[in-house]
């Protein structure tokens, strides 16, 4: 068998069982909150197998030094190494600003209300403020780093437009304003589509997953590592007015 053919071979069967995964959650689990977890944890595990493990991977919210928060983030992409979470509290994972790369909203189809949704999580975590310090190194200091751009998108099962990502509702309905928009995203019957400086690429076939992880894989790769935290801006929240 030509490899290439095979190695695609592969991708669908990994496309097929999680569309498997994310059809009973839809229909076996009738309480909707449980069934939003199922899809969000069955997500997750994707990430976890296919991302290097220099990346976290979990639900949360997003903190900064001043004290903001964002809303509850169905997936977070953080760095887990030099900018761990802060704090567990009630169930809920805190990570700070600094070190997220990506996040999203996770929906079980596309649709004009999910799109705005997720549009409006991605405000509530780009609005945050992020610090950077410079780094001593052996071979001298590094100069503070500029935030990079905290990538955003959305993921689901299905899509409610027939022509899926391809179709003229859904160009009209992804968001476009700066933060809040999707830069990446992933319906496994509707396609995937990934914001470039060109435009929009979109991709419709039955690897639309796998398209979308090596889409997100390039876009994780072009930011390289997170900037320093500045701890002592968040140890400033501890001091006594």
């Amino acid at each position: 068998m030509n490899n290439d053919k095979w190695l695609k071979g592969v991708f669908k069967d990994v496309q097929k069982g999680l569309e498997h995964e994310l059809h009973r959650a839809s229909s076996g689990v009738e309480h909707a909150p449980t069934k939003g977890d199922i899809h969000e944890d069955s997500w997750i595990e994707v990430l976890r197998n296919y991302l290097p493990n220099r990346y976290g991977i979990n639900k949360g919210i997003v903190i900064d030094s001043k004290g903001n928060k964002s809303d509850q983030i169905d997936i977070v992409i953080f760095d887990p190494q030099y900018t761990p979470m802060l704090l567990i509290q009630q169930g809920h994972k805190y990570i700070p600003a600094e070190a997220v790369y990506a996040v999203f909203e996770c929906k079980p189809t596309f649709n004009k209300e999910y799109l705005e949704y997720a549009g409006e999580k991605s405000r509530s975590v780009r609005s945050l403020i992020r610090t950077s310090v410079s780094i001593a190194t052996a071979s001298g200091t590094i100069p503070p780093k500029t935030p990079h751009n905290i990538i955003c998108g959305i993921l689901a099962a299905k899509c409610d437009w027939a022509e899926g990502v391809k179709s003229e509702s859904f160009n009209k309905n992804l968001p476009t304003t700066t933060n809040c928009l999707l830069d990446i995203g992933c319906s496994l019957e509707g396609g995937a589509f990934v914001s470039e400086n060109k435009g929009i690429e979109k991709h419709q076939s039955d690897t639309n997953l796998m398209y979308f992880l090596f889409t997100l894989l390039a876009k994780l790769q072009s930011l390289g590592t997170v900037a320093a935290i500045d701890w002592k801006a968040y140890a400033n929240i501890l001091r006594e007015s």
